[in-house]
């Protein structure tokens, strides 16, 4: 398994845990929406497994030491944000983010379009 897969299994499972509804009202301590836009801080995502965790199945070759799993600051900035949707700029009409979500609609409806026929 790559550590781009661990690492989406990982977001993938806190996701699901994290997600809890409140069933009590009383009063919110979020902040107003003019307060938010002040506060527009980027959510830290940080590694699912503590420093020096064996990392399980990373080790494919022989006679080698176990894969340990590194704090977070050793690895590159850019690894946290593989997770986040990919936001591409509108370049208007025939542009790459038009081609992308019309490429992206046709593989929809050939899914569908199979799914359906086995039916």
């Amino acid at each position: 398994m790559s550590l781009q897969n661990f690492l989406r299994r990982a977001h993938r499972a806190s996701s699901k845990i994290s997600m809890q509804c409140r069933a009590y009202s009383a009063p919110s301590n979020s902040p107003t929406p003019t307060q938010k836009s002040k506060s527009k801080a980027a959510p830290v995502i940080t590694s699912s497994c503590a420093p020096d965790t064996i990392m399980a199945g990373l080790n494919y070759l022989k006679n080698q030491p176990p894969v340990l799993a590194l704090p977070d600051e050793e690895y590159p900035p850019w690894l946290w944000t593989i997770l986040q949707p990919k936001e591409l700029e509108d370049d208007g009409p025939g542009g790459r983010k038009e081609r992308m979500e019309r490429r992206k609609a046709n593989k929809e409806r050939i899914k569908e379009r199979n799914f359906m026929s086995t039916q």
